[in-house]
């Protein structure tokens, strides 16, 4: 039987100017081809933008990221779509597709090259991929990722958009059961909705030599790490606060953002700044270290879908504090894993870094605790998945039965 052939449609993708940008849709898709008669090629548009100079900021990233790229031996096209910044929400599926159906032409993607489309975030990625694969005659799986339900869904004429694609969709994914009754609320029908959990890779997050991490990261106090885009929805402004309270500790941040020079001044302002240090954008294969350092990891985030970060964490070793949102209750399911907030504040991250080193932290055991979401029966979930879109079994059978049988088996 010939390789399933699949075409990865998503503006979340990484890319040279931006190698964290998405990574957890290019981790999927890795550890699928790794384990199945698969092969993918990446649509990934970036939007529009003439002018490369840095004083443009991340506009000009736009226009730096290359047409094309090879990631880990699999090929990304980089196909530019027309994006109106703060005021083309309602249309920038419809752009994206124009973007995307062009260079598919160009590429010769049809329906003799490809398969099935997987595409990823549903607006405005799904709507246009909906239109894409109508385009092609081909039929397309979408996942769901977190704002895409949680959040756009609230404006009148995106909701109705993607509640349309996923009519169209042969299958959808969520990554968390949270996102997936957030989907079924939208009236979306659930015989076409399966949780797919994103893995970790047990091989990349791993414990390291924790003096060495310690050393590199100047990590000589009880240190919390955060890892998550300089953003308000993540939360860092609180877990500085927290660090008011907590003299003897120190906080370490890993990301990039708009919020980077009030996140700075916001520590000075309350005296912590000498414990308080951005670290900026760590490379992926560089965060297990990172991890090590660390003795708690904090995320304070004001919503999730599936929160990679603590998986990553925990497969170091390193035990977890987070916000109860999205599907983190269904990664921190005991004791040894860490902790979930009664509440989003300062004060209750406090206490819970106060509970938490009363007690001893069995890295070991919090590493087994991680093992438990590993990436094999995962992405036999996801091959299943695709491979069912193509076959049309979707149409006869719940997706979730389907990728439940796969993973039971893997």
């Amino acid at each position: 039987m010939a390789s399933l052939r699949v075409l990865t449609f998503t503006t979340l993708f990484p890319n040279a100017e931006r190698p964290n940008h998405g990574v957890f849709v290019e981790n999927r898709l890795r550890q699928t081809i790794a384990r199945h008669d698969m092969r993918a090629t990446v649509l990934a548009p970036v939007p529009f933008f003439p002018f490369r100079s840095d004083m443009f900021g991340d506009y000009a990233r736009f226009a730096r990221v290359p047409q094309r790229e090879e990631r880990h031996g699999i090929t990304v096209y980089h196909p530019r779509y027309f994006l109106l910044p703060k005021i083309g929400m309602t249309t920038a599926a419809r752009f994206l597709y124009r973007g995307a159906v062009a260079a598919c032409r160009q590429l010769g993607f049809n329906k003799s090259t490809i398969d099935v489309i997987d595409a990823h975030y549903f607006y405005p990625d799904g709507v246009a991929a909906a239109w894409l694969a109508e385009t092609l005659d081909l039929p397309f799986v979408i996942t769901a990722r977190g704002t895409d339900l949680n959040v756009l869904p609230q404006f009148a004429s995106v909701r109705r958009q993607i509640v349309w694609a996923a009519g169209e969709a042969a299958a959808l994914i969520t990554v968390s059961g949270a996102l997936r009754e957030r989907l079924l609320s939208l009236g979306v029908d659930g015989r076409k909705a399966a949780v797919l959990r994103n893995g970790v890779d047990l091989d990349l997050f791993k414990p390291v030599d924790r003096d060495a991490a310690r050393k590199r990261f100047s990590a000589d106090k009880f240190t919390i790490v955060s890892v998550g885009n300089l953003v308000p929805l993540k939360g860092h402004d609180l877990t500085i606060e927290a660090m008011t309270a907590l003299p003897d500790c120190q906080l370490l941040i890993a990301g990039g953002g708009p919020l980077r020079e009030s996140l700075e001044q916001r520590a000075a302002a309350l005296g912590v700044a000498d414990r308080v240090k951005l670290l900026g954008e760590v490379p992926h294969a560089d965060l297990a270290q990172l991890y090590s350092a660390a003795d708690a990891f904090v995320l304070m985030s004001e919503r999730e879908g599936w929160a990679n970060v603590l998986l990553e964490s925990m497969a170091c070793g390193t035990p977890v504090l987070a916000t109860r949102v999205g599907g983190n209750a269904e990664i921190v399911t005991q004791p040894t894993a860490g902790a979930l907030l009664p509440e989003r504040s300062a004060a209750a991250l406090v206490e819970a870094v106060r509970a938490f080193r009363q007690r001893h932290a069995d890295r070991a055991s919090v590493r087994r605790h991680a093992e438990d979401f590993g990436w094999r029966a995962v992405a036999a979930g996801n091959f299943a998945l695709l491979k069912a879109a193509v076959s049309g079994i979707c149409r006869s059978k719940p997706a979730q039965a389907i990728v439940a049988q796969a993973m039971q088996t893997a």
